[in-house]
């Protein structure tokens, strides 16, 4: 059974950090890419950050480029989201997810993770 656990979550005041960690089981870890995406109640999903399983390559929404890193240790099967100089506007659930394509589009993503509530205040 596939499992995706996110934990790191919480409340942070604005330009404050925090890392989120999504650690995975249950699948052959190097068949999918891996991303986060945040929703906010009555918004749709957002996809923020991906990163290709093979070559580490990374991508990012122009929301949070140069402030938020994806990356991943994969003897740990475990993929990261380093949140670094966060605002109000980043409040929100944030889900990682696993799937076949390289894409911010939550569509093609098979597997989620149950999700981690980010708060930021001003």
């Amino acid at each position: 059974q596939v499992q995706l656990v996110e934990s790191g979550g919480g409340s942070v005041q604005a330009g404050g950090s925090l890392r989120l960690s999504c650690a995975a089981s249950g699948y052959t870890y190097d068949t999918y890419s891996m991303a986060w995406f945040r929703q906010v109640p009555g918004k749709e999903r957002e996809g923020v950050a991906r990163i290709a399983r093979a070559s580490g390559s990374a991508d990012y929404s122009d929301s949070v480029k140069g402030r938020f890193t994806i990356s991943q240790d994969n003897g740990k099967k475990t993929t990261y989201l380093q949140m670094s100089s966060l605002k109000p506007e980043d409040t929100a659930i944030y889900y990682c997810a696993a799937g076949p394509a390289f894409t911010l589009l939550p569509g093609p993503y098979n597997y989620w993770g149950q999700g981690t509530q980010v708060t930021v205040s001003s």
